[in-house]
């Protein structure tokens, strides 16, 4: 299965989106969350997907604030009160995972953000949804929390670009692929030197699916670019293209799983 961000760029009708991720190829969507980028009435998009014939993968929880999580705020709580919606908004629209950036390492961990993360895990196994953390530029916060909540609802979004970029060193797959829950590929390159397609940039992407294979995830191959160097294509170009790359990804992958 391959799947796909669905807000990859393009002024295209929500509904005329999903037919054409469809008619590329494409498997199922990943889906933002929340009223910010202009996304409107997102709240509408798992039944558009639905009747277009993707399954819904996760979806990406708002980003606005997540550096409040450990901070004794209003923010902060108001934060924490989003992030348990999106658990209870999962369960209501039967999607199985949410993607949730933690802060950066410029604002470290706090007693107060992991009781927040404690309670968003306890609402997660109360629902059955998964809460995947994504790596950014936040290695000491996600090893921290990973290893301090020991719940089978709490595991990692492996984000190819943003490992290549911020902690290249560091084996993540080898060290939290255990707790694998979502993927986030997409290449380096390109103006804003991220989000770009995959195969197109400077990861080194046999590598790469060779470690996501050997984690023994069972999920989709899942794409996560942006047009932002591809304007001169049309969205149906742009998705074709995503979708003959994510392919190629999936067979490097699938070599790697039986071999």
């Amino acid at each position: 299965m391959i799947t796909i961000y669905d807000w990859f760029g393009y002024r295209v009708p929500i509904q005329d989106r999903y037919r054409l991720i469809r008619e590329a190829g494409f498997d199922g969507v990943l889906m933002w969350w929340s009223e910010d980028f202009g996304r409107g009435e997102y709240r509408d998009a798992p039944q558009l997907a639905r009747e277009a014939g993707l399954f819904i993968e996760n979806i990406h929880t708002p980003i606005r604030d997540e550096h409040h999580l450990w901070n004794d705020d209003p923010v902060g709580e108001a934060l924490a009160k989003r992030y348990l919606q999106c658990v209870a908004d999962c369960a209501t629209f039967e999607i199985p995972t949410m993607v949730v950036h933690l802060p950066s390492d410029r604002h470290p961990h706090t007693l107060l953000g992991l009781d927040r993360l404690r309670r968003i895990a306890e609402l997660a196994e109360r629902l059955g949804v998964n809460v995947a953390l994504e790596n950014l530029r936040n290695f000491n916060n996600l090893s921290y929390v990973l290893e301090q909540v020991d719940s089978p609802r709490v595991g990692f979004c492996y984000d190819s670009g943003h490992h290549d970029t911020h902690y290249p060193d560091k084996a993540l797959l080898a060290m939290y692929g255990s707790r694998l829950m979502a993927l986030h590929l997409h290449d380096n390159n390109g103006s804003q030197a991220q989000h770009g397609l995959p195969l197109d940039g400077t990861i080194d992407w046999p590598a790469t699916m060779r470690s996501i294979a050997a984690t023994g995830y069972a999920g989709a191959t899942a794409l996560e670019p942006m047009n932002w160097d591809y304007e001169a294509l049309t969205p149906q170009a742009f998705l074709h293209r995503a979708y003959e790359h994510g392919q190629r990804l999936d067979v490097l992958r699938r070599a790697a799983t039986h071999t």
